[in-house]
Order: structure tokens, then sequence, then C-alpha cells
């Protein structure tokens, strides 16, 4: 055997131990990575399983049970909750948000801006998770025409990563109505529309008073959805606008309902 081919030989197996230690190198570091992701996301969830200890939910009966002939259709039942503990860990808090017939179950906060809460949870600790919150410049009663309450897409379906999955066709709807709890008041919404959207489009739309324009918005928020909810809206109605994203950042996913009582 020549000392050239002997050298080749050399030559190649460091070649190979290079990319082996490289190929180690780079799983590795991946592992390393969805571990950090895995660990935030249990962060965030663990979290959240907390908070919901001072809310007491009870699926309401109000559309899954039909009542008996002579008896009057079963009252919604409102999430009952304790807000004295709730802002004691978060003065920022404004409501609880219940859609029936999901996991979804969140406090909501509003912050001094957009930004804040899209990467900092209710109890304000930094993690991808955030917060579901109204956009800053609405009032926090929701007596606004439209009220925007942002909610993030998380791939284990906490926060809002689960309105895509229920509503994008009528097959998959869990339920058609969303509770809105404020300190002051409980307030029960009937889901009109859900679609894509763009990110900087009229969606976000924020109007001053119940106007026509208000009016034809609310008509074509309910000409685009994806699912026909058979749900009237008017511009006297109170809405709310459910936003996160779709994994595009030119798009969000969106669900919009309006104020169907007080309770």
């Amino acid at each position: 055997m020549s000392k050239k081919n002997k050298k080749k030989r050399t030559a190649g197996d460091v070649i190979r131990t290079i990319i082996m230690f490289a190929a180690l190198a780079v799983f590795l570091f991946s592992a390393a990575q969805l571990a950090k992701i895995f660990l935030e996301y249990k962060k965030g969830t663990d979290e959240y399983n907390r908070v919901r200890e001072y809310v007491t939910t009870t699926e309401s009966e109000g559309e899954t049970q039909e009542p008996l002939e002579g008896e009057e259709m079963p009252k919604p039942t409102p999430p009952q909750v304790d807000w004295a503990n709730l802002k004691a860990i978060n003065e920022d808090i404004i409501g609880w948000i219940q859609i029936e017939g999901t996991e979804i179950s969140y406090p909501i906060v509003k912050g001094i801006d957009n930004s804040y809460y899209l990467k900092h949870t209710f109890e304000k600790n930094s993690n991808a998770a955030g917060a579901i919150f109204i956009d800053y410049t609405n009032r926090s009663d929701f007596q606004d025409c439209n009220t925007l309450i942002y909610g993030h897409n998380m791939k284990n379906g906490s926060m809002f990563g689960l309105l895509r999955k229920y509503f994008k066709d009528k097959d998959s709807v869990p339920g058609r109505y969303i509770w809105i709890c404020t300190p002051d008041k409980k307030y029960r919404y009937e889901i009109f529309s859900s679609h894509v959207v763009d990110a900087a489009g009229e969606t976000y739309t924020l109007f001053p008073e119940a106007n026509e324009q208000f009016a034809s918005y609310l008509d074509s928020m309910k000409q685009q959805s994806l699912v026909d909810f058979g749900t009237e809206v008017t511009k006297e109605d109170k809405v709310i606008t459910l936003s996160t994203c779709t994994g595009n950042d030119a798009t969000r996913f969106v669900v919009q309902a309006k104020r169907e009582g007080e309770y």
C-alpha cells in the first residue's frame, strides 16, 4: 500500500469526522432550542392554569339543551370571576374571555401600547405566549363600536391558537357564543363572522360612533365570513374582533361577534 493512498484515506477520515461532529452540533443545538421552546410553553400553560383557579366556568345550557315542553329556555351562566385576587396579580386586568364549547378561557388586559403584552404574560413574565389584550386605544369597558382583542396563535393550542381550528368551516364550530366579563358587567356575544384578513386592512378600523360607515363595515365583515352563522348585525350593535396570527405576516385570522345581552 502506497503512502499516497494512505494519506488520501486519512484525509477522508478527517473530513468525515468533521462532518459527523458538525451534524452532531446542529442536532444538539436544535434539541436545545426545542427544549427551550417546550419549557417556555409549559411555563405559560402552567401560569394560565393557575390563574384559572380564580374563575368558575359552567358550560352554558342555553344552546346545548332544549327546554321541556312548557319550560323556558335555560338562562346562560357566565363565568364567575374573583376580581380581587386577579387584580392583586395584575392591575391591568379589565376582563375575562370565555368562548363557549372551547378551552379558550383567559384574563384580558390593557397595556399602554400594543407591544408589551405580545411578549409578557398576565403575571408580566417574559414569555412567547404573551397575554390576551385589547387595543390600547379601545375603551376598557367594551363600549366602543368595535373592540379589538389580540392573542397569539400558539402551536400548542393555547391563547388564540384554536380559533382557526374551530371557526374555519361550519363543521368545526363548537359554539356560537363568547363571554366577556368585566368587574362591573357580564356580556354574552354571538359570533357573526370568521375569516382571514389583511394584517393592515379595514378589519382593524375603530369607529367613533355608530354611523353608516360602521354599518357598511359590518356588512363587509359578514360577507367575508368563512361560515354562515346566520347572525344579523347592525350599526347599533357593540362588536368584538378577536385577532390572531396565521403564520403569514401579511394576514391574520379573526372571529367577530356582536353583543347579545347582559347577564
